[in-house]
């Protein structure tokens, strides 16, 4: 294993997480609902009237918060290593265990871990799982 020392970047890793945690206590305490990313993007399009506005300025705070951070600093480059087919195949896999798994990453990872749901636990483990037999599969196995 190498670790590129490079890119290792301590402080802002840490002011990214310290920022994620006070803008999901935020709106629960603001919304009273958790900040499941998947379920504000979803319910963007079926939601009520009364509630298409939190939920557009959510998605829009998503879209403009790298715009902000790159005045602070430059935006790394972005590197896929993969063609398009094996995206859309992630893409959809993806979608698929967010709704099996009743909700995503964020929501499970983030703010369920935090408020010790049994429930998100055991789904964030699964998580993690399935991205290193991913890992394994694809890097070890396949190339």
């Amino acid at each position: 294993m190498t670790i590129y020392w490079a890119n290792f970047t301590p402080w802002s890793t840490l002011a990214g997480g310290i920022l994620i945690g006070l803008a999901t206590a935020m709106f629960l305490l603001i919304n009273c609902r958790i900040a499941v990313i998947s379920g504000i993007l979803g319910g963007l399009l079926r939601s009520a009237k009364s509630d298409i506005g939190c939920r557009a300025a959510f998605v829009a705070g998503l879209i403009i918060s790298p715009i902000v951070f790159s005045v602070a600093a430059p935006l790394p480059a972005v590197k896929i290593d993969a063609d398009a087919a094996s995206l859309i195949i992630a893409g959809l896999l993806v979608e698929i265990g967010t709704r099996y798994g009743s909700g995503c990453t964020s929501g499970h990872g983030v703010c369920g871990l935090s408020r010790r749901s049994p429930r998100s636990m055991l789904a964030t483990a699964l998580f993690m799982v399935a991205g290193f037999v991913s890992v394994f599969i694809t890097h070890h196995l396949m190339s």
